[in-house]
């Protein structure tokens, strides 16, 4: 081994001499790695041409590209009532999404969420799970803990979760129709959510990031809605209604201390906001109010000087106007003075004083009052009102008591305020913000005008003969008036159905809160007497109401 090994360089040093004494073969290793350079240059050289070929490209003016991180989210301010107690807020929910071009087994995987989800459309979900070219699809949205858990155990390659924003409404379906919805995005499409989007903003986050936005207080109490919404719902189980509604205002800022509606609407389940039947009763709904209407006739004629309290008519006989006639549902077959004609809630008074006053000022102090255009609040918009397309003596007429114009509670509720608050205008806010209204306040009646009212109001509740004494409460001097509106139908008005209501305010020496009760078509039942009238169901409901509220509103009965 020792004899190669030392053998070796011998030979090499051999070959090397033989190669120098040979040009011709020196020659041919040098054409060689010529041959071999040329070629590199030549192939990079070619793959330089085409990098600058495809980068100029159809390129005849610069270009910019924006896209939207997949991670992004919304996260929404915190909603609080007027105390600070939470009524909506955001939390970190998981959301399952898939990556298709990791998808192995695009069937099992539908087979599998489909047992999970069985609403799922399977073929939709195997179209997205089969297109390789997408790289993210959100499936579920803020599925429970547990549920995830169960889809983690499936090991299907391609799903995954990640932490998003989720809108949860701790009280359910309180205030349900105040605070509105939200989309799958988690953006607001209506209520206080919509006002937020629209007025206050919401934050752009990534996900399992949370967000800074400030909380939104609102004029809404959470005890006094409760509050509200739980007598109405008693109410229309104890005089079987088809539905209910209320608001309490307060009647020198317009606010809102409670709205509610029924049935309700639960805010987590914005395709509830899709039934007819759902509908804001307050807000989104416009209706013949019937005799609470008389308050406005009243004070419209006393603002005029075209009558006061102690004025005399003769309502012993029909009043016929066309092929109409108005009657009353109890004549006493005597003249009646203006405070009988509330008290004993007369049409044929009521239709007097209006026609004594005449078309143009009744319209002229009805849009004073803020009766004829619509309004909006932070809730959303407030249905229109809905006048007579021909404002004759017979539209004049039942208009004084309640029929032929129609109009959404909250704004017959902020009008009403006004007749008793010494003649101040003031708008329906839900936005708890101090500010005085930016135009300063308003007068829409005199003072003398606005006490008047506050008299007659009183007296319907104290007199025996008065139509609202079933919603006095004892040490809160209640004031208030009736309203039984048949409701319209084919071919007329539908006597056995009707809204019935009672418009009161709270304490009548110094009014601080006005309530607005509606029950839609209550029944006769044994505990009215056989009876469908505002005083033996609305009066009482509004009486209740006031007795569980006032407390919570830190007034103390005298």
């Amino acid at each position: 081994m020792t004899a190669e090994l030392a053998g070796a360089p011998v030979a090499a040093a051999g070959d090397a001499a033989r190669n120098a004494a040979d040009p011709a073969r020196a020659a041919s290793y040098a054409a060689r790695s010529f041959a071999v350079a040329l070629a590199i240059v030549v192939v990079f050289a070619a793959i330089g041409a085409q990098l600058v070929r495809l980068a100029l490209k159809g390129q005849v003016e610069p270009r910019a590209s924006m896209t939207r991180t997949l991670t992004q989210s919304f996260w929404r301010p915190d909603i609080v009532d007027r105390q600070g107690r939470l009524l909506a807020t955001d939390i970190e929910a998981p959301t399952l999404y898939a990556d298709p071009a990791l998808m192995i087994d695009v069937d099992e995987a539908v087979e599998r969420l489909s047992q999970v989800f069985p609403e799922i459309d399977g073929a939709e979900l195997r179209r997205v799970l089969s297109d390789r070219d997408r790289r993210f699809v959100r499936l579920r949205r803020g599925v429970s803990p547990a549920t995830a858990q169960r889809i983690h155990d499936f090991g299907l390659p391609g799903l995954a979760f990640r932490n998003e924003p989720k809108r949860v409404y701790p009280n359910g379906a309180l205030a349900g129709h105040v605070i509105g919805h939200v989309n799958t995005d988690n953006q607001g499409t209506s209520g206080i959510e919509r006002y937020i989007d629209e007025t206050v903003g919401i934050e752009a986050v990534h996900a399992g990031s949370a967000g800074t936005l400030a909380p939104v207080r609102v004029t809404i109490d959470l005890a006094v809605q409760h509050a509200l919404e739980d007598e109405l719902r008693a109410a229309v189980r104890r005089y079987a209604a088809a539905g209910a509604g209320g608001v309490i205002l307060d009647v020198d800022t317009g606010e809102v201390l409670a709205s509610a509606s029924l049935p309700e609407v639960d805010p987590a389940d914005r395709m509830q906001s899709l039934d007819p039947a759902r509908l804001s009763k307050v807000a989104d709904g416009v209706y013949e109010l019937g005799s609470i209407f008389k308050t406005i006739t009243i004070a419209m004629a006393l603002e005029a000087g075209t009558a006061d309290l102690g004025k005399t008519y003769d309502v012993r006989a029909p009043l016929r106007v066309g092929p109409y006639t108005i009657r009353d549902l109890h004549p006493l077959g005597r003249p009646l003075t203006v405070r009988e004609i509330f008290i004993h809630s007369s049409n044929v008074g009521a239709g007097m004083i209006a026609l004594e006053l005449g078309s143009a000022r009744q319209r002229e102090l009805l849009a004073r009052l803020g009766l004829i255009e619509p309004i909006r609040s932070e809730a959303g918009p407030v249905a229109a009102p809905k006048l007579p397309a021909y404002w004759g003596q017979a539209e004049t007429i039942t208009i004084a008591y309640g029929h032929g114009l129609a109009v959404a509670p909250i704004q017959f509720a902020a009008a009403a305020a006004a007749l008793v608050n010494g003649g101040w205008r003031v708008t329906p806010t839900f936005r708890l913000t101090g500010a005085a209204p930016a135009d300063g306040p308003v007068r829409v009646v005199r003072a003398e005008t606005s006490a008047a009212m506050r008299e007659l109001m009183r007296r319907n509740v104290v007199s025996p003969q008065g139509t609202g004494r079933r919603a006095d409460v004892p040490g809160y001097e209640v004031g208030g008036k009736t309203g039984t509106a048949e409701r319209p139908g084919r071919g007329g008005y539908r006597e056995e159905a009707v809204i019935a209501s009672f418009l009161a305010a709270f304490p009548m020496r110094d009014p601080k809160y006005l309530v607005l009760v509606l029950l839609h078509e209550p029944k006769a039942t044994e505990a009215t007497g056989g009876r469908i009238t505002a005083g033996v169901n609305a009066a009482p409901v509004a009486g209740r109401v006031i007795a569980r509220a006032a407390p919570l509103l830190g007034m103390l009965p005298r």
